[in-house]
């Protein structure tokens, strides 16, 4: 049974009888709902939505969208009307503006903040994350990212794993949780995606995906991160939608490999490994329901019931709620879910929310006053420092820089882009932003146009393909120009399993063949394994963050006002040797 004295609770007898007397109150019906954090994904306060939200007795709620103070009173309600103190989580991958991405600090991204010195950065990753979401009203931070990043191809957590080295991803991640514990002691902090993301180069949102990792291998990287942060008091652990065949194979020996499932489905990975072999005394929630990493691989009536089963305390998100609860019901009745494996759940549950004190009205309801830390100067500040520590030259194989606007004047810029999805699209800021700051900078910018561009200004129109393809004459381009800057924003989430770069049109102006003939700089403002697709740019920078604190940070270096700091992780050169060139 759960030992609710022992780390990471470390109850007292008075919050233990809070959770006894709590748990002897509940209705089976409250019992099996206590075991969902759902999903209110549309944003704006309406308060008898809420009401009847909360009349279902989830245990914890996520959200989408919204401004600090509508989601400050959206969370207060979802408080008010909730019987049994709940669980508001947050996500916060770079910072505050996982929470309120408008309003909230970007500090950095784990990318960013591994190729630093020190762990300042990853503090201050978790303690803006902390500060921020606790003055909405979060108490549970999904994060931070514990995953060791050994394969380049893998981008859902290129830039959201701290390296591929196990140490500077147990140094950063434990910064990350006392930047969360210094800003918001009320607050439980979450490690993912256990068993390891970063191995293969499927993303679980929409492929099943798989930690092929030997035994001693995985016990040495991944496995190391994880008991290193269970011995350290770590509140709860994310399970991804992800396998570990090599360690189900010798826990299960004879297992056949369609029986071979992803963390939140394999009791050999829950109960074996991570409770009896790690020891992990904490909460256990599953990671999206949704993703066809679990969805893909049973139907939900079973999958459900037997997520919990397994040993996830706690099920992420729902299809349909009074559809799911009714699957959990059904296998609870069946004895795929005993009462003893439901008790052992709803005891880490409330044993957590007696922990973070959520039975306390001030800490439930946090003032409006504290909205003024969002976005706040000091936390800004943080985003400077970030850039200025993270930002990687990753080569510089003849010798261009530092550059001097004053000699090398008149520049190229080419921003490329995500594929715009929408159209709606009128270009996304960025391109103007980066040309204001080379501007700044004593720069001429000239820019060369992308194909959705033209579409958005001319139409639809053939004469856009065949303008993107006039490159003109060589002479003249040197003539012209004296450098080539080349920014790069390709993001993506849940939609590909290997973003790349990919230019805006066929045969277009943009792709590299000005390199050989001025010089050239490209700059990356997210993903971090470019070079794979323009391997000859000679000088190339991971810049991190498509903000203007990064892009300033990254030109100041570019033209020697200050030193570039940043360390380049080794997956950088995606195990090519003409990245290198």
């Amino acid at each position: 049974m759960v030992d609710l004295r022992a780390k990471p609770f470390n109850l007292t007898e008075e919050e233990i009888s809070w959770v006894r007397e709590t748990l002897s109150s509940m209705t089976l019906t409250e019992k099996l709902s206590q075991l969902f954090v759902l999903l209110k994904a549309v944003p704006g306060v309406n308060e008898e939505q809420i009401k009847n939200q909360m009349a279902k007795g989830p245990g914890g709620m996520r959200w989408q969208g919204g401004d600090k103070e509508s989601v400050w009173l959206q969370n207060q309600l979802f408080q008010q009307y909730s019987r049994i103190p709940l669980f508001i989580a947050g996500n916060c991958d770079d910072g505050g503006s996982g929470v309120l991405p408008k309003e909230g600090t970007f500090v950095a991204t784990a990318a960013e903040a591994g190729a630093s010195q020190g762990t300042d950065t990853a503090y201050h990753m978790g303690y803006c994350a902390g500060k921020e979401a606790a003055a909405i009203g979060v108490n549970w931070m999904f994060n931070p990212v514990a995953d060791v990043y050994r394969n380049w191809r893998n981008t859902i957590v290129n830039t959201r794993s701290f390296g591929s080295d196990p140490d500077r991803v147990i140094q950063c991640v434990r910064a990350y949780i006392q930047g969360i514990r210094d800003a918001a002691p009320h607050m439980a902090v979450t490690c993912k995606h256990f068993p390891g993301d970063g191995w293969d180069e499927l993303d679980p949102h929409i492929s099943p995906a798989h930690n092929e990792a030997g035994v001693e291998e995985w016990t040495e990287s991944y496995g190391r991160v994880y008991r290193t942060m269970i011995d350290e008091g770590l509140d709860t652990i994310m399970t991804g939608q992800i396998s570990l065949p090599a360690m189900s194979r010798m826990l299960r020996p004879g297992i056949r490999n369609e029986d071979i499932m992803p963390a939140s489905l394999a009791p050999e990975l829950l109960q074996d490994l991570l409770r009896d072999q790690m020891g992990f005394n904490g909460l256990i929630i599953s990671d999206a329901s949704h993703m066809i990493g679990m969805s893909g691989v049973m139907p939900r009536s079973e999958a459900v019931p037997r997520c919990i089963a397994a040993g996830c305390d706690m099920f992420l998100f729902a299809n349909d709620f009074e559809e799911d609860l009714g699957y959990l019901r059904a296998g609870y009745e069946k004895g795929i879910v005993t009462e003893e494996r439901l008790e052992e759940a709803l005891l880490r549950i409330l044993g957590l929310k007696a922990k973070l004190k959520l039975y306390r009205d001030e800490v439930r309801f946090p003032d409006r006053s504290g909205l003024e830390a969002v976005g706040c100067a000091e936390h800004r500040k943080f985003t400077e420092q970030a850039a200025d520590a993270g930002i990687t030259l990753v080569k510089d194989t003849r010798h261009i820089l530092p550059l001097n606007p004053a000699k090398q004047k008149n520049a190229l810029l080419i921003y490329v882009q995500s594929t715009p999805n929408s159209k709606a699209y009128q270009g996304d800021g960025m391109r103007a932003l980066i040309t204001e700051e080379l501007e700044r900078a004593g720069f001429a910018v000239h820019q060369c146009p992308s194909f959705y561009d033209l579409e958005v200004e001319n139409g639809p129109n053939p004469m856009n393909f065949v303008r993107m393809m006039q490159m003109g004459p060589r002479e003249e381009f040197k003539k012209k120009y004296d450098v080539v800057f080349v920014f790069i924003y390709v993001k993506g989430y849940a939609q590909k399993n290997v973003e790349r770069l990919s230019w805006s049109s066929g045969h277009s102006m943009e792709m590299p063949w000005y390199t050989e003939e001025v010089p050239t700089v490209g700059v990356s403002l997210n993903y971090t394994n470019h070079l794979v697709d323009c391997a000859n740019i000679h000088t190339f920078i991971n810049a991190y963050g498509p903000n203007r604190e990064n892009v300033r940070a990254a030109i100041e270096k570019i033209t020697g006002k200050s030193a570039f700091r940043g360390t380049a992780d080794e997956s950088v050169f995606c195990g090519r040797w003409d990245t290198r060139l």
